[in-house]
């Protein structure tokens, strides 16, 4: 998601327009400039997995490309074409520009680390997501973060901006339309919300989804309001399954339903992966 800009943000973001090709251009030609960014990312501390160490090699491959709001977010990982954020003047130009949002980085970045699509979703999705094994308050700064790691800023519970950890209170993000997927320090300051270590490890309870464009549901039944898309097979985590309304697609009739708890909805266990009625989750009460 876009966060706004400081003056001073304002001034380097015009300044990197200025050296890469204007603001209308729908992809970045590398110059000195970006060649100088693209050898600052890397993996900057020991201790990393080598998932992360892949997830963050991925990313600084993307050093220059635009941000865009709502780009990587296609059915498979991987930079797409924006949206004009109707709040965000600067968004003008993202339906022209091939990039990725802070989450679509994310995404992708992992998704080349690791296979398969294992943090689709938004920053909110990603940070509260069944990949993620260890978490970091914000009062703990940097101090035990590893490359890898995604930190979040939010409030409330809402999060809107996520990037990735490279060390050294350094990281890589596709941080606010009008700027390029870049290296930054680490703002601890204002609404910093904390960190995440991720383990891409199927874990109990773990599943994955299958088929394109698949919907979940406020309640167990397909006449409740959908809640989240899924544009592609996805890992989450099942909390538990009962039997409900019957439904019948792909050529399957069921009626069982599994609760998703980090998107608070249900999916039919036609859409998971595995038999029926899922091995291992309990019945929900």
């Amino acid at each position: 998601m876009a966060m706004r800009k400081t003056a001073a943000v304002a001034v380097a973001a015009l300044t990197l327009l200025a050296a890469w090709g204007g603001a209308g251009s729908a992809t970045a030609v590398a110059p000195a400039t970006a060649r100088k960014a693209a050898e600052a990312c890397g993996v900057l501390a020991p201790g990393a997995s080598a998932a992360a160490e892949k997830a963050v090699a991925a990313a600084c491959e993307q050093i220059g490309v635009w941000y865009t709001w709502g780009g990587g977010h296609g059915p498979r990982p991987g930079p797409t074409y924006g949206q004009v954020d109707p709040s965000d003047p600067d968004s003008a130009h993202d339906s022209e520009r091939l990039g990725f949002d802070c989450s679509g980085l994310v995404r992708y970045a992992y998704a080349r680390a690791v296979g398969g699509d294992p943090l689709s979703g938004n920053a909110y999705h990603q940070f509260h997501s069944p990949q993620v094994n260890q978490r970091f308050t914000a009062a703990q700064g940097t101090g035990p973060l590893l490359p890898g790691d995604l930190l979040a800023w939010g409030s409330g519970g809402s999060i809107h901006h996520i990037a990735i950890y490279l060390g050294a209170g350094k990281m890589v993000e596709a941080r606010e339309s009008g700027t390029r997927i870049m290296v930054s320090d680490v703002r601890l300051g204002g609404d910093y919300a904390g960190a995440v270590r991720i383990a891409p490890a199927t874990a109990p309870g773990t599943f994955s989804t299958w088929g394109t464009d698949v919907w979940t549901h406020k309640e167990p039944s397909t006449t409740s309001p959908r809640v989240h898309r899924f544009p592609g097979p996805t890992t989450v985590r099942v909390e538990c399954q009962k039997h409900a309304e019957p439904v019948t697609a792909e050529g399957y009739t069921n009626d069982a339903w599994s609760y998703l708890p980090e998107y608070g909805a249900w999916i039919t266990n036609i859409y998971l992966k595995g038999p029926a009625w899922l091995d291992g989750v309990r019945t929900c009460p």
